[in-house]
């Protein structure tokens, strides 16, 4: 079925149920970045396949909305559907939200699915629509009843994740969140992230593709804490595990039953933007709701010297599996057919080589030429695949879940002749990589205040990236997590010691190419002086970036340093993993300059 017939079906049914306009979110009920093939709603609707975007449908028009990283990619996929594209965060383009508000009347019904939409958007939704008295109808999926052939809900087995990768066990945890919650007077702590229930109560599954999350609910109280689980997904090992850790399994579907028996009178914390309507308008009205970002966000965001040792080891792992990859690339291109998708599962065999290795973190970024200028590219046999050539440039963002840590790393790779604007696109990128990963800076800054480091090269250009310069990894969880975050969007969070944080500045030019080269650092103590404790970056991946990208004329003696001392340190940590032939061509790859 065609996505026109789609909408048109859409349309029939919203008209039967009296819904003016539908909102399709990229969401699950447990407001996931990722989803199971099950919640793809709004793929199904769009033909859309970004990991994010809104999709609205009214009688007359059809809306999707998504970021900077998805406009080629979005503009492509919609040709020949009747659906428009809006550019989110660029002038002359409302967001979804100020869209409704202009163009409903007093009296129509507005429609979403409240058990995946989070609770936070409909407090803005009702703020800009209130004044037109806008009927919200919350209780219809509608999607799911169109939708024939839809996959099944996942039925993977969860399994723990031992203490001596975490560091902690979850009992520890749960008096962390308890202590929190306390200094917050709430009574119970409502929970709907899948990434933040597995790294409280130290389980882990494969619901979600590249996310080792189990799809559940968690509710902790003073002194009980609840999963809400399909419980055929939990073995005695694990169910050992959670009454080893004072954790109590019940129904996934009973977690309502339990929201509306809570105690009146007693205070609730959730984060609104992690908890659907659904689950929201079961908390009695009773009770008092205290709102914030979830207590475990931001405890997970700091990650323990376990974690962090753990996970420079993975990294160490990811690095070999590169290192091998660009040797194996180096020394059979032109001889065999290579595409972006041989590419990509090459890449995903030398990681599976390595102790630990579970799945990639994320479907591989392997984007040839100009494909490389769409920031979430995925080849796909069949569609856009690229022969490799030797010449231009190749983008590979990749990353894998292992054990003992979660890895995402990008590297442009140079297969031959390049442009001088391709070469001066590439050193830039590389001056706002060091400019940032250099930086010493005062305790107390936020992502926000250090975002212009990495694009000042950059902006001296005319050249900027539409997207976030580094985003938070999780620890065999989510590669993106909060709470903290590298852009320029506003974010009051402060860098803390511990926390892992993507630096990856990039150039993107449509039709031409695309470049970013991207390291995982750690915040790490510096210097304390008069004037307070100052910060900086660790670097914690591995992999050389490649020389011959790069205008050594437009590099400053620092910057060279910097290079230098960082290809030292990849050699001295990868080298001991390679064979003797790998070891000579990573000698080269990160010679002086």
């Amino acid at each position: 079925m065609k996505v026109n017939e789609r909408i048109k079906r859409l349309r029939a049914l919203m008209k039967e149920r009296g819904i003016t306009a539908y909102i399709i979110p990229t969401f699950d009920p447990h407001q996931s970045e990722y989803l199971a093939d099950y919640y793809k709603t709004r793929v199904w609707i769009s033909g859309f396949t970004g990991s994010a975007g809104t999709v609205v449908v009214t009688e007359d028009e059809a809306i999707l909305w998504t970021d900077g990283r998805y406009f080629i990619q979005a503009e492509n996929q919609l040709k020949g559907s009747e659906i428009k594209l809006f550019k989110m965060g660029i002038p002359g383009f409302p967001t979804y939200i100020e869209w409704l508000r202009d163009n409903l009347n007093e009296g129509d019904a507005l429609g979403f699915n409240g058990k995946i939409y989070p609770q936070s958007d409909v407090k803005k939704l009702e703020k800009e629509i209130s004044k037109k008295k806008v009927k919200l109808v919350d209780e219809y999926d509608l999607i799911g009843e169109l939708w024939t052939n839809r996959p099944s809900m996942p039925k993977s087995s969860a399994f723990v994740h031992d203490v001596k990768y975490t560091g902690k066990t979850a009992k520890e945890k749960i008096d962390e969140v308890r202590k929190k919650m306390e200094k917050k007077d709430a009574n119970y702590f409502l929970l709907g992230s899948l990434d933040d229930i597995a790294w409280v109560y130290n389980i882990r599954g494969r619901d979600v593709s590249s996310n080792p999350v189990i799809i559940s609910y968690a509710l902790i109280s003073k002194d009980n804490a609840w999963l809400f689980v399909d419980k055929e997904k939990i073995d005695d090992k694990v169910e050992f595990h959670l009454k080893e850790n004072g954790i109590e399994v019940e129904e996934y579907d009973k977690v309502i039953d339990y929201v509306k028996d809570i105690k009146r009178g007693s205070k609730v914390f959730i984060d609104p933007s992690m908890i659907n309507r659904w689950l929201y308008k079961g908390i009695p009205e009773e009770c008092e709701i205290i709102e914030g970002v979830n207590i475990t966000t931001e405890l997970k965001g700091i990650k323990n010297n376990t974690e962090i040792e753990n996970q420079k080891n993975a990294y160490i792992k990811d690095g070999v599996a590169l290192v091998k990859f660009l040797y194996w690339l180096d020394k059979n291109l032109g001889k065999i057919n290579i595409t972006e998708v041989s590419a990509a599962e090459k890449l995903e065999e030398f990681r599976k080589e390595q102790e630990g290795f579970i799945e990639p973190s994320f479907d591989t970024i392997a984007a040839y030429k100009e494909n490389a200028a769409m920031m979430h590219y995925k080849a796909e046999e069949g569609k856009s695949n690229y022969e490799l050539k030797k010449e231009k440039m190749l983008l590979v963002d990749s990353g894998g879940q292992y054990y003992d840590g979660t890895t995402d790393i990008t590297r442009t790779i140079v297969l031959g002749h390049i442009t001088e604007e391709e070469k001066k696109d590439f050193t830039l990128t590389l001056k706002g990589h060091i400019n940032l990963i250099n930086a010493r800076f005062l305790y107390g800054a936020t992502g926000s205040n250090l975002d212009v480091l990495a694009r000042y090269p950059l902006w001296q250009e005319g050249i900027d990236y539409k997207c976030g310069t580094g985003h938070g990894v999780g620890f065999l969880l989510s590669v993106h997590e909060g709470p903290h975050r590298i852009s320029t969007m506003p974010n009051n969070v402060k860098l803390e010691k511990g926390m892992v944080v993507t630096i990856e500045p990039g150039v993107y030019k449509e039709g031409k190419h695309g470049i970013r080269i991207e390291n995982v650092v750690v915040v790490v103590e510096d210097i304390e002086t008069d004037s307070g404790q100052f910060m900086k970056f660790e670097t914690i991946s591995y992999c050389p970036i490649d020389l011959e990208g790069i205008d050594v004329n437009m590099l400053t003696e620092e910057e060279k340093k910097w290079l230098n001392d960082y290809h030292e340190r990849v050699y001295d940590e990868l080298s001991p993993y390679l064979m003797e032939e790998e070891k000579e061509w990573l000698k080269k790859e990160t010679r002086s300059i």
